[in-house]
């Protein structure tokens, strides 16, 4: 077959079905990966495709090159669009435009089946790498490794770590240390004479790298602490949710924990409003600080509080992505950014800053 009928048969397979693997082609028009990629170079150059990783996308007649040139366009998936990922999502989107790319967004809602149809949804579109925040955390890798190991495009996780033996190959991943995060607030009550620390985690996938960080900092500080097991609630005023927070002020007391360390902002601004309607001074009875810093300068008592970089997280993972999509190849990164911790009114200030 002449290289002019492959291509012919490629554009009409394109037109067919929107997005081309080497793969399929090299079956269909039984020559080797190698020639197919030579056609789809020669095709991209003269304007007819995108090429991307794996594959094929067409282009619009408004994106043709022959006009303004092609928009490079990249995927971002994640569980959620509010909160602690408003700000992962607008320091991605800030840098797609800044290099001139069109970021398109995709949210699960925590859902799996959800994300698998966001995932297939936003790589239909032919987005040339994909920005994705699983709705699964570490410690359940191998429960969409299938997931993972389909998509052909390039891939930068954020905030996950997946890596063997939990899937089969390595990904490019930007992830706060979050163990680190926990070793900070812990630092600092420490630093403020608290040997006896209460904590209580709230249930998500940041629990899992806040639990490892509290437990080797506590060996590493040589403090003693205890990880609750009640779930606090983040809102309400009925009695069950007060017997909640009552429980938890409970636990501290029996421990002999004049701090404690509380995930997130939200639940930890309520347990300090409880703490006050009980009679507990807030920081001289009970020092409290929280993780996530979303609004945790907003509490009746502005609350210390850890703060991962989330802008910068979503910056940082855009431009991986993005340097990954112009060298070839480029090697795995994996790259973990440091949290900061933002003292405020509820925890006191150490004596001796060192």
């Amino acid at each position: 077959m002449l290289a002019s009928e492959r291509h012919e048969q490629i554009l009409r397979s394109l037109r067919r079905h929107g997005r081309l693997r080497v793969g399929d082609l090299a079956a269909e028009l039984g020559v080797s990966a190698i020639t197919v990629r030579r056609d789809l170079g020669e095709l991209d150059s003269a304007g007819l495709l995108r090429r991307v990783h794996g594959g094929a996308v067409g282009i619009s007649p408004a994106a043709a090159p022959s006009s303004q040139g092609s928009q490079l366009t990249i995927g971002i998936v994640v569980p959620s669009s509010t909160f602690y990922f408003t700000s992962v999502i607008r320091g991605a989107e800030e840098t797609a435009a800044r290099y001139g790319a069109r970021l398109v967004l995709g949210v699960s809602g925590y859902d799996v089946a959800v994300e698998q149809e966001r995932i297939e949804k936003v790589l239909g579109i032919g987005v040339a790498g994909l920005l994705l925040s699983t709705a699964l955390g570490d410690e359940r890798a191998a429960e969409i490794s299938k997931t993972l190991d389909a998509i052909d495009v390039p891939v930068v996780l954020m905030e996950r770590a997946f890596g063997y033996p939990h899937v089969e190959r390595e990904y490019d991943h930007v992830r706060t240390d979050h163990a680190y995060g926990a070793t900070l607030a812990l630092r600092h009550l420490v630093s403020l004479g608290h040997r006896r620390i209460g904590v209580n985690l709230d249930a998500s996938v940041t629990a899992y790298w806040l639990r490892q960080g509290i437990e080797q900092a506590a060996e590493l500080l040589d403090v003693e602490l205890f990880i609750s097991t009640i779930e606090l609630p983040a809102y309400g005023a009925d009695p069950a949710t007060l017997a909640q927070h009552d429980a938890f002020l409970a636990e501290c007391e029996a421990f002999g924990a004049r701090a404690v360390l509380v995930h997130s902002d939200e639940h930890a601004a309520r347990l300090t409003e409880r703490a006050l309607e009980a009679g507990v001074r807030i920081p001289d009875d009970l020092a409290v600080v929280a993780y996530n810093d979303e609004t945790a300068a907003l509490a009746v008592v502005p609350l210390t509080a850890v703060s991962p970089p989330k802008p910068l997280l979503g910056e940082t993972a855009c431009e991986l992505l993005l340097h990954k999509l112009n060298s070839d190849p480029a090697p795995i990164q994996h790259l973990s950014l440091l949290p900061e911790l933002r003292i405020r009114s509820s925890s006191g200030t150490p004596a001796d800053p060192a």
